[in-house]
């Protein structure tokens, strides 16, 4: 009918397009494996022969519902969320109208964001920064690499070291941009930055799970499973590789992690925590670090809210509790948090993390 889709392209999720009638297609989206989450997410172009009103009505599997407001780009424009005018929407059924013609317009549940993208990003933050060195904690179930940028001023003995990581879950990208602005924040080369670097180590991972990303997945990796759960169990290379490359890298420099902070996205932002703090090094550092980030955005009456707790899941935040004593947090950013304001946080947290490891 004139109507054209394709899932030929990294981060794609489209597993079937049918015409309902002259005007609307019916988008089958459906899990990489069950059972799982559900992070129903979608990523798909669209094109047709004449202009025209299209409705897009999403298709889930019975036990699945819509989670992701759609997000538009047209060409060389930013992202947008769809209007609320065009987009109708229940936990079971999704509707878009959409104006679709030559042009292609991409429709995706968040902004796509692949592996090869994330390289790009990394490599254009950290070119000629000497003190940032790009290594590899292995490679992934399919063979892709999984990137460390080791970032350490002088020499890493005796450092404390402080692990980022990042896109465990493939569609979270709300935590992905935070991460970002926290990991640029910490390289921004100010006197702060400077301080910060001369006493700590990062061990930074900015894609944990490259094929669940590269594939679309809703949540898993290539091998079907949720890699926030298999830090104990090593199941999977990924997690695997990457506890192997921490605890390789506090041995050999004789130190330990001190602060692991790990990026997701949720429905609405939230930082999880565990309970136990007094087997850390720095016990007072969560409390601190949250009155720091709720002073600095006084001006939003933002309050840093968290959910303490040990998880009895094999999940990072516990590995990194119970392997070094290190203060950990899970930092989850919503769904639909304004990205002006993802990016605004994350900076001011970076900042404040710096100002209290410098002086502690």
């Amino acid at each position: 009918m004139g109507l054209y889709a394709t899932n030929d392209f990294l981060a794609s999720r489209l597993n079937g397009f049918e015409m309902v009638n002259d005007s609307t297609a019916k988008v089958i989206i459906t899990p990489e494996n069950a059972p799982i989450n559900n992070s129903a997410y979608y990523s798909f172009k669209l094109w047709s022969t004449t202009a025209k009103t299209y409705y897009l009505l999403f298709d889930y599997p019975e036990e699945y519902g819509h989670r992701y407001i759609p997000k538009l780009k047209r060409g060389a424009a930013a992202w947008k969320s769809a209007d609320s005018l065009n987009f109708i929407h229940s936990y079971t059924d999704a509707l878009l109208k959409i104006e679709v013609s030559k042009d292609t317009v991409w429709v995706s549940a968040q902004e796509s964001v692949s592996s090869v993208d994330t390289k790009n990003w990394y490599t254009k933050l950290t070119k000629g920064k000497a003190y940032v060195h790009v290594n590899s904690a292995g490679e992934s179930v399919l063979k892709r690499n999984l990137p460390v940028l080791d970032i350490y001023k002088n020499s890493t003995k005796n450092k404390p070291i402080v692990v980022l990581l990042t896109r465990q879950h493939p569609p979270e990208l709300t935590g992905y941009f935070a991460f970002q602005s926290f990991l640029t924040t910490i390289l921004n080369e100010s006197k702060l930055s400077h301080s910060f670097l001369e006493k700590y180590r990062l061990l930074v991972f900015p894609i944990v799970n490259p094929d669940g990303v590269d594939l679309g997945h809703w949540r898993h990796n290539a091998g079907g499973i949720d890699t926030n759960r298999d830090w104990g169990k090593y199941r999977q290379p990924e997690i695997k590789n990457i506890t192997r490359y921490i605890v390789k890298a506090a041995k050999e420099s004789n130190s330990t992690v001190l602060v692991g902070i790990d990026f997701h996205s949720t429905q609405k932002d939230m930082y999880y925590t565990n309970e136990t703090r007094n087997v850390t090094a720095h016990p007072d550092f969560i409390e601190n670090w949250f009155t720091g980030i709720e002073n600095s955005l006084k001006s939003h009456a933002y309050i840093p809210e968290q959910e303490r707790g040990n998880s009895t899941k094999p999940v990072s935040k516990g590995w990194l509790l119970k392997y070094f004593k290190a203060n950990t947090i899970t930092y989850e950013i919503g769904d639909e948090t304004p990205r002006d304001f993802v990016r605004l946080k994350a900076s001011v947290a970076a900042n404040e993390m710096m100002k209290l490891l410098v002086t502690w």
